[in-house]
């Protein structure tokens, strides 16, 4: 199949189905009219879109963890105990590594092992080896919608099994669970692997099944300039969008400049919401999720508990829709459940305080927006130029060329000739923009923003400030100064 940016005809969808259902046992149980039927008597509070559009409109922040282990008895023990000790809105189920690289058998392994030692010996729920059955018995056991996290290149047989086993949202991205995750996927591939994704979810729309969808927003998490992470939400929308999705929800990763972390929300919003129109997607509905940091936390309970409200109170100014709230024992490797849970209270908490209020049109916001929005649009329209129109084939292109260029990114499908740094208030602009393609002074911008630190600190912008920024946090700060 060649790629291209259009909807997958069926003809194709279902030879490709065919291999994809019997690359693994579990994948014979998937019976697409039985699957509807089934997603059709899901209780309406637990269908993943409606609870989100329902909060989007009373302009609520709902919260939820990450979270997944390897044996299914206790995975529901986990997401109960979050959904009532930690008040969660919205679950996760997590997927181990070896699922995500599709390696079933070593996920069989962890599940065996994880009987005979009695903990978890995988990092995540292994759906795939599970199968429908035994989805459908965690998603049943739960009182509020769960979505599947993961960071999988090709989620097709993921996709499958865990649609028909009960969860309404599905998160990632041919782009997003690639670039920033892999280093030798082919882009081209993971983009169609997941259109076949993308249109596994349009057939159930077209069944009167609801499914949410989610790109990665965050990409490696590390300093990552809003534009940048903008573009490929977009991307990733409009692929989806062709393939017949109608509920996304798109996200953003903390930077730490509550000004600019808000006007990316906004303006992520509005940019989405802009080109769906102009393409023609006239019923796709947009949500927002917003990550809380994502970079290295302190070791230090309380200081962590900072970050975390930090983080909180940041999503609740923006208006995001969902928040993905991390824990106090961040730095530490897997958390506990009641270190999860209570990093789920303190946001709740901050969130509950902030409701009534909102910074997102206040005229600073606005400012950093139109500059976000300016800085996107520079590189959207490169991608579809590149592409001659065609969106999937720009997308390529634009990596190749760089026009695309996520920082500290494993691929060596990216250039990585970009580099972030914060500027003196802590917002993140561009140091090296390598091949971005932005005007003049849009790159005159960036570079007057990090001249006034370097005049400040009394140093050159150089490297060194990259360095000095990626550990700030961890050493209680936002930026990092000598």
């Amino acid at each position: 199949m060649e790629l291209r940016n259009k909807r997958i005809d069926n003809d194709t969808f279902y030879k490709e189905r065919k291999e994809v259902l019997a690359s693994w046992p579990t994948g014979k149980d998937v019976n697409f009219e039985e699957a509807v039927e089934f997603q059709k008597s899901i209780p309406e509070e637990k269908i993943f879109g409606r609870k989100l559009a329902q909060a989007d409109a009373e302009g609520r922040t709902l919260i939820q963890p990450r979270a997944g282990v390897a044996l299914y008895t206790e995975h529901i023990k986990l997401l109960q105990f979050l959904e009532e000790e930690g008040g969660a809105d919205l679950l996760p189920s997590t997927v181990d590594s070896y699922t995500r690289l599709n390696r079933y058998h070593e996920a069989e392994n962890g599940i065996i092992k994880s009987k005979e030692s009695g903990r978890s010996m995988l990092n995540g729920f292994p759906i795939v080896n599970y199968g429908t059955k035994i989805c459908r018995t965690v998603t049943s056991a739960l009182k509020n919608p769960v979505q599947v996290r993961h960071g999988t290149p090709d989620a097709r047989l993921l996709t499958e099994i865990s649609i028909a086993g009960g969860f309404t949202s599905y998160e990632g991205g041919g782009i997003s669970y690639n670039i920033p995750y892999s280093k030798n996927f082919s882009l081209e591939k993971t983009i169609m692997y997941w259109q076949y994704t993308d249109r596994l979810v349009g057939m159930y729309e077209e069944a009167g099944v609801s499914i949410n969808r989610e790109p990665f927003g965050p990409l490696t998490g590390t300093l990552i300039p809003p534009c940048i992470s903008n573009a490929v939400a977009v991307i990733e929308t409009l692929l989806a969008a062709e393939q017949g999705v109608k509920d996304i929800t798109v996200g953003y990763g903390q930077c730490g400049n509550i000004i600019q972390d808000v006007a990316a929300i906004r303006s992520l919003r509005e940019l989405t919401n802009s080109y769906l129109k102009q393409y023609g997607y006239d019923d796709v509905r947009i949500t927002t999720v917003f990550h809380q940091w994502m970079g290295g936390f302190p070791q230090d309970e309380a200081k962590a508990f900072g970050v975390i409200s930090w983080g909180s109170a940041t999503a609740a100014l923006a208006k995001a829709t969902k928040v993905i709230v991390k824990t106090p024992h961040e730095a530490m490797g897997v958390p506990t459940k009641e270190a999860n849970a209570a990093g789920l209270r303190a946001t709740k908490q901050v969130i509950s305080m902030l409701r009534d209020q909102s910074l997102i049109d206040i005229p600073v916001v606005e400012q950093e927006s139109d500059v976000i929005v300016r800085e996107t649009k520079c590189i959207l329209d490169k991608v579809f130029e590149l592409g001659k129109g065609d969106l999937a084939l720009g997308t390529v292109a634009a990596f190749e060329a760089g026009v695309l260029d996520i920082p500290f990114a494993p691929s060596r499908y990216n250039a990585g000739k970009v580099l972030p740094a914060r500027d003196d208030n802590g917002a993140v602009r561009i140091l090296d923009t390598g091949n971005l393609p932005f005007t003049e002074d849009l790159k005159a911008f960036h570079r007057e923003r990090l001249e006034e630190r370097s005049r400040f600190e009394n140093r050159p912008v150089s490297f060194q400030m990259v360095i000095d920024d990626v550990y700030a946090i961890g050493k209680g700060f936002l930026v990092g100064r000598p």
